[in-house]
């Protein structure tokens, strides 16, 4: 039935804009402040949160899908593919394989759908496949040749400030122009590890909560809140020099 990515038609993302999600506009820097298992989703739900969960539409529509109902999961692919290729192709830097491994997400979701049971928001739950996918791939794509994006250790070289020092004249007061902002920040983004990158992901992009990043990626609140302070950190050492 999902047997080929046609399945899951991708809309044009070319007008995406990393440095507007990020709040940035050239000139200046805004930082906000503020394994692998096919199991349940760790989160226990108490009575209250359980009637929460169910008000959910995304959830009302899975248990549809539960139900038999494929036309609302038909909806659910269409309100989320669009938004797990995005993440994928961040984390992965391959549209191609964001674009399969989105697919999986939803394979997975179905197969799954006669044993669902509402213990989180749906998009927490199906964002929390998707990270086990994205470190699955992680690990599986380990052996590949990695390109080498530093100098020595004590002194790595920042591709992100390479390519704005050559565009700038090495001028640092001059402003980036979009273009040149936005493959600034694109780099910047490949800078950060996998799960900082995840985090912030999830927390710019799809607006999730601290809880639910938490259940997300199994991990706990605090654990998150460390990530995304590191990250915002690391973003803005930088391009703070630059923008």
């Amino acid at each position: 039935m999902f047997a080929s990515s046609a399945a899951f038609p991708v809309a044009d993302r070319s007008d995406y804009d990393p440095a507007e999600t990020l709040g940035l506009q050239p000139g200046f820097i805004a930082v906000p402040g503020s394994a692998s298992r096919q199991r349940p989703i760790p989160v226990t739900a108490t009575e209250a949160e359980f009637s929460v969960y169910h008000r959910d539409p995304d959830v009302q529509r899975m248990l549809r899908v539960r139900n038999g109902d494929d036309s609302a999961f038909e909806e659910l692919v269409e309100a989320y593919q669009d938004r797990i290729i995005s993440i994928f192709s961040h984390l992965l830097g391959e549209p191609q394989a964001a674009e399969d491994l989105a697919q999986e997400v939803f394979l997975r979701v179905y197969r799954a759908r006669k044993r669902y049971e509402p213990t989180a928001k749906f998009s927490t739950w199906l964002f929390h496949i998707a990270n086990n996918l994205a470190i699955n791939k992680k690990r599986s794509s380990a052996t590949r040749k990695e390109v080498a994006l530093h100098g020595t250790e004590s002194n790595p070289v920042n591709p992100a400030i390479n390519f704005a020092a050559e565009k700038s004249g090495l001028m640092p007061s001059r402003q980036l122009d979009k273009s040149e902002l936005r493959q600034v920040v694109r780099q910047a983004m490949e800078s950060l590890n996998e799960r900082q990158r995840m985090a912030l992901l999830l927390n710019k992009f799809e607006e999730m909560s601290y809880i639910d990043i938490a259940a997300a990626m199994d991990l706990s609140v605090q654990a998150v809140k460390s990530l995304l302070t590191r990250a915002r950190e690391n973003l803005k050492e930088q391009l703070e020099p630059y923008l």
